[in-house]
């Protein structure tokens, strides 16, 4: 950890936080819970820009907001030191290089996903995979849980989720709710800091430090409040009615365009409480593809840059080539039009988020009126990314159902994933690579005893 200095840093200027917006796209990986550790690491104990108290108050109300709380943790702390244009660039380049890239591993996992070494990777990735979100909800929950009462409201959360099948809404609603009531009974145990990061930790001065005034670009007023609501819903009006214009209501694309809308606004707690409402519309509604394929794309998502939700982008290739939108003699094409079409309406509520209540936010942070529904959220999440857990596990060691056998050899690679990552704190890369390699050793062991 860097030393605290008694100097405050020098202003940052668009140029330079730009730059590093564009390195924080190419390098975020992890999951949620690795790139929020990359920026706390970077802007909060190296660079300063943010202060510990300030990112985590930031950090809080992205996690009770639906969609990726990395990239809108981005958008936030842009937004907060170069107003909109800030936000924009933050926001944008946290996503952009993830696009390009998981359009290219589509294309590779389309055109040759059928050869069997290929596809042996993939086998051996997948439980890797399940490791990982398992590591996941043990970083976040470890730092989230500081007592009795989170680790009640998390516990809560599984059971509703899992047990009681109840909607995340309503277990976000219901966390909120005991925060509020628990932050008036028991202040001391919900003025956590949420869950990322060293709560209380000093690295010296910040630029925006916990006494900072909120910038005048950050206040409140409703004249500002009235034209971001009125940018967004035209950006939103513009692109589906385009859609609906070219091709109508029901083709895929206008069909993907609705679905993801409704995934961004309705699904909370992030990339790893969402994939289960994309699992089930995109998988079992829609049929843009199936269920093996959405653990390939999940198993791409995890090994490349930015947001997990970016899993999005593949679900949208592979249904856009499926379906051969533009003929088969253009599946490429068909791809790459629809995983834009579906990361643009993914992404585009982020930015309303928080540019809508962004001022808002900065109004409250210190305020334990707030803070506290917003801690009692972060504890639920953690109850909602062990379900997930369950979730893909289920899914890898038992693919016909519990009536049909148990992968045993993908059960010894989670295993050994889970052994790297929580005993030997192996990066996500070479666990995911060591993965793969013990999936296409398998399948060859496989070909050779037939």
């Amino acid at each position: 950890m860097p030393l605290p200095t008694e100097t405050a840093p020098q202003p940052v200027s668009f140029g330079q936080a730009f730059a590093y917006w564009l390195k924080l796209g190419f390098i975020s990986f992890g999951g949620p819970a690795g790139q929020i550790a990359i920026m706390h690491e970077e802007l909060v104990e190296r660079r300063r820009w943010i202060s510990e108290k300030r990112f985590l108050h930031a950090l809080n109300y992205c996690m009770v907001l639906p969609g990726p709380e990395a990239q809108q943790l981005a958008i936030y702390i842009g937004w907060l030191m170069h107003r909109t244009r800030g936000g924009i660039a933050a926001g944008v380049l946290f996503v952009l290089p993830s696009l390009f890239i998981l359009v290219g591993l589509s294309w590779v996992y389309m055109a040759y996903g059928h050869v069997p070494a290929i596809a042996g990777v993939f086998y051996g990735i997948k439980p890797a995979v399940t490791a990982l979100v398992v590591h996941a909800a043990y970083r976040v929950g470890s730092r989230a849980l500081k007592n009795a009462w989170l680790w009640g409201i998390a516990v809560a959360a599984f059971v509703a989720i899992f047990a009681l099948q109840l909607p995340f809404p309503l277990i976000v609603l219901a966390a909120g709710c005991i925060g509020y009531v628990g932050g008036r009974l028991a202040p001391a145990q919900f003025s956590g800091s949420g869950g990322h990061g060293k709560a209380g930790a000093s690295y010296g001065p910040a630029l925006i430090d916990d006494d900072t005034p909120t910038p005048v670009h950050a206040l409140f007023t409703w004249r500002r409040f009235g034209q971001v609501l009125a940018v967004c819903l035209g950006l939103w009006l513009a692109a589906m009615g385009t859609l609906t214009a070219l091709y109508g209501w029901d083709a895929v694309l206008t069909q993907m365009g609705w679905f993801f809308t409704k995934a961004a606004l309705l699904t909370f707690g992030g990339a790893y409480a969402v994939l289960p409402y994309v699992f089930q519309g995109a998988v079992e509604h829609y049929q843009w593809l199936s269920a093996p394929q959405m653990m390939d794309g999940l198993a791409l998502g995890e090994t490349t840059p930015g947001p997990l939700i970016m899993v999005v982008s593949f679900v949208g290739f592979v249904g856009g080539w499926g379906k051969a939108l533009f003929g088969p003699e253009a599946l490429l094409l068909s791809g790459a039009v629809a995983a834009s079409v579906v990361t643009f309406f993914t992404f585009l509520p982020s930015f309303m988020f928080i540019l809508l209540g962004g001022p808002f936010i900065e109004s409250t942070h210190g305020n334990l009126k707030f803070t506290a529904p917003l801690t009692g959220i972060t504890a639920a999440v953690v109850g909602v990314i062990v379900n997930l857990a369950v979730f893909f596990a289920y899914h890898v060691l038992w693919p016909q159902g519990l009536s049909g056998h148990i992968e045993w050899a993908s059960a010894l690679i989670g295993l050994g994933a889970a052994l790297a990552l929580f005993r030997f704190k192996r990066g996500v890369i070479p666990v995911v690579l060591v993965a793969g390699l013990a999936g296409l050793a398998w399948t060859y062991l496989q070909q050779a005893l037939a």
